[in-house]
């Protein structure tokens, strides 16, 4: 029996023996797609600097992993969705994670602002809002926009994606001094422990860029799990100006501080009057509802009294959609407020619909 317990240990103690005796490629098969996404040499797997690094830092990285998914499930898909439409890698999505761990509304020590944490003046400067009752940077449609051109104008400058992140940490001036000390802008280099070409602070936030997106993209292949379900799905709706948050959150029939928590770039609760309208985020669940109870009458009598939900399919045109329902190209342009014929895949369309053709669907259910 004794001998047994004694196997039993020697199992035990073994197992993570053998788990920290694996090579960073090992333990981490996808860092070749990563590293290419940044543009980051694959022998950088092998720097000395990067494996001491995930040595001492890997576990708190996966607590911010994990923190990051479960507080940004809504906004992931979403972010990563701008990204890539905009010509930019969704692994940037990590950059974001390690910046504000997907928090709309949280403020730094230096008072950046935001999922992608920018300090008044940039954000200024990339047409963000920053006023007493509005922020803009807490917009993560605005916000994640604003961060697309900075980080395309980085790439532009820098020619490498992985420098385009390391600017937006230390700003372009300190990266050129490094790059123009160090005679290259190879990331083993730069990031070089004894030469220290870079800050401290953005020598090891590129490592955690790089060891968040091997984390985020293995447990992405080895767990296809969505994050998100269809109640936790956002979509982006009009509001005119002075638009009231609570009382729009009732006719929702929601609690306020869940609508409130996903706009809270809106500080008072209150649309400005800045502009004649802003862009608002609600669930997606609640899409009918908006159209039908908050929407102004006069809008809703342009088109079919009745509105029917369409998910965009591979293939699908307004064409196709309005003859499927017996609707009309212009009216779903209308109630989608679709300035052109793109369809994005798998969001949702308002179809309206005739009372009959409404009737004739509900039977069919």
């Amino acid at each position: 029996m004794q001998r047994g317990i004694k196997i039993f240990l020697f199992c035990l103690i073994m197992v993570p023996l053998s788990l920290s005796a694996l090579s960073l490629s090992e333990r981490y098969p996808v860092y070749s797609y990563v590293f290419s996404e940044f543009d980051v040499d694959e022998s950088y797997i092998d720097n000395e600097d990067f494996n001491h690094f995930v040595q001492g830092n890997q576990k708190n990285i996966e607590d911010l992993y994990r923190h990051s998914m479960k507080r940004g499930a809504i906004l992931s898909s979403m972010v990563k969705g701008y990204l890539m439409d905009q010509g930019i890698s969704d692994l940037f999505i990590y950059l974001s994670m390690v910046e504000s761990g997907l928090s709309t509304d949280i403020v730094s020590p230096k008072k950046a602002v935001g999922l992608w944490q920018f300090m008044s003046a940039t954000a200024k400067h990339y047409n963000l809002d920053v006023c007493n009752s509005f922020d803009e940077r807490c917009d993560p449609v605005s916000s994640t926009a604003a961060a697309i051109n900075y980080l395309n104008k980085l790439y532009a400058q820098f020619g490498k994606w992985y420098l385009a992140a390391i600017a937006y940490n230390c700003g372009e001036g300190r990266l050129k001094k490094a790059i123009l000390k160090a005679g290259s802008d190879e990331l083993g280099i730069l990031t070089n422990e004894s030469a220290k070409y870079l800050p401290k602070e953005t020598r090891n936030y590129i490592r955690k860029i790089l060891l968040i997106a091997m984390i985020g993209e293995e447990k992405y292949l080895d767990f296809p799990v969505t994050f998100s379900s269809k109640e936790e799905d956002v979509i982006q709706v009009e509001v005119p100006a002075g638009c009231n948050l609570t009382k729009l959150a009732e006719i929702l029939k929601m609690k306020p501080s869940r609508l409130l928590g996903m706009n809270r770039q809106f500080k008072e609760g209150l649309v400005p009057r800045r502009k004649a309208h802003y862009m608002l985020q609600i669930p997606e669940d609640k899409i009918m509802r908006f159209y039908l109870k908050y929407e102004p009458k006069a809008e809703i009598k342009k088109v079919r009294p009745h509105l029917v939900s369409h998910r965009v399919a591979m293939g699908d045109t307004l064409e196709h959609i309005a003859e499927k329902y017996h609707s009309c190209v212009d009216e779903i342009k209308t109630v989608n407020r679709l300035e052109d014929d793109f369809l994005i895949l798998d969001s949702l369309l308002l179809i309206p619909v005739s009372r009959e053709t409404f009737e004739k669907m509900l039977r069919s259910m």
